[in-house]
């Protein structure tokens, strides 16, 4: 067993309200940085210090819905968690019990054929498990036609789990680099990493060399308790971010993935050769230690809970005892945990680490939808 397998993180490491209710602004959170197993400790604002001329960040635009809409199934309250927009245009939709404080806990799945009464008069009728799971899937695929996207503006808001202290406006869930989409999707939760980034801690980034290079995944429900791989989930990689990408790389610079979204993305759209490619469509990539990366050298990203599946995305990114010895770190430090907590920016180990042969750049990239 090792040091993170017997990590246990206390209640009161749990981050319970936004950053800027904390402290000074969304920048005021720690940064847990490591390099192999060497560990320091730093404020946020101080990024800048910890890149260089030539790296990459790659973000996520994916804006964050106002995806929770009460309801009622029988005669049980329900809250309806609105998770991902499939291509036919039908919604998966996690059901939740309200736990009396504003939060929500696990409910059986299902059944087949329940519906689903809305605000407004609006319902929807379970049809299907996501996956072809059975009846007790967590995710359900959706009839009903409705206008899901007006329904969230104007009755949703934000996903919040019983670790939260109360609900937050929609805009403490945006990230600076979150855009709209015409279509109304976005991401059922947060892209967390991102939300410490203000724009002037971007413009300062940008002054020191470090470019920025977008892309989509619009990110469904987490599975609070249950730690189950990601679902599909759509994304986009443009042609723009495939160049900047593939251009860093030859020329020695780091990517950098701002957030997990990012890595799975990123890492949907390079080839077995490394070179990252425009791309758009679901992505069902699970990166583990086995799979390993071709393109991310480094990850910022929040603190996960000990069996979080993201975890292993994190060791195949830096390695066991990099996530070994820096979560043992954050725990003697008091760093915080969840979305609006502190975050860790992983790092190759060693000067040397993160360059390599030049290669040429290749001139265009054709979609892979």
């Amino acid at each position: 067993m090792t040091a993170l397998d017997a990590l246990r993180v206390p209640a009161e490491l749990l981050a319970r309200v936004p950053a800027e209710q904390r402290g000074a602004g969304r920048d005021d959170v720690r940064l847990l940085v490591s390099r192999g197993r060497e560990v320091s400790h730093h404020a946020f604002r101080e990024l800048p210090g910890q890149l260089r001329a030539g790296d990459v960040l790659v973000v996520n635009t994916s804006p964050t819905l106002a995806a929770a809409v009460n309801g009622r199934v029988g005669g049980d309250r329900v809250v309806v968690h609105f998770s991902t927009r499939g291509a036919d245009g039908r919604w998966a939709v996690e059901l939740r019990r309200p736990d009396g404080a504003g939060a929500t806990l696990p409910r059986p799945g299902g059944p087949a054929g329940a519906a689903v009464r809305l605000p407004g008069g609006s319902q929807l009728v379970l049809a299907e498990p996501v996956g072809g799971a059975g009846d007790g899937a967590r995710l359900w695929w959706t009839r009903g036609g409705i206008d899901v996207a007006g329904l969230l503006r104007r009755y949703g808001r934000p996903i919040r789990y019983g670790y939260t202290e109360r609900d937050q406006p929609l805009s403490a869930y945006q990230t600076v680099f979150a855009l709209p989409a015409a279509d109304g999707s976005g991401s059922a939760e947060m892209p967390s990493a991102a939300r410490p980034f203000t724009a002037g801690l971007v413009a300062a980034l940008v002054s020191r060399g470090v470019q920025f290079a977008p892309l989509t995944l619009h990110t469904g429900v987490a599975s609070a308790e249950a730690h189950e791989p990601p679902y599909p989930e759509p994304f986009e990689v443009p042609s723009t971010t495939a160049w900047l990408v593939n251009a860093a790389r030859a020329g020695g610079g780091r990517v950098i993935a701002v957030g997990t979204t990012a890595v799975r993305a990123l890492e949907s759209s390079a080839g077995p050769d490394g070179v990252v490619r425009a791309a758009a469509g679901w992505t069902d990539l699970v990166v583990t230690p086995q799979r390993g990366v071709r393109v991310v050298d480094g990850l910022l990203t929040g603190l996960h809970e000990p069996r979080a599946s993201h975890l292993l995305m994190l060791e195949a990114v830096a390695g066991r005892e990099a996530l070994d010895r820096g979560y043992g770190e954050a725990l003697r430090h008091r760093y915080l945990w969840h979305e609006f907590g502190d975050v860790h920016l992983l790092l190759p180990a060693g000067p040397g680490r993160g360059f390599r042969e030049p290669r040429p750049v290749p001139e265009h990239h054709s979609p892979n939808c």
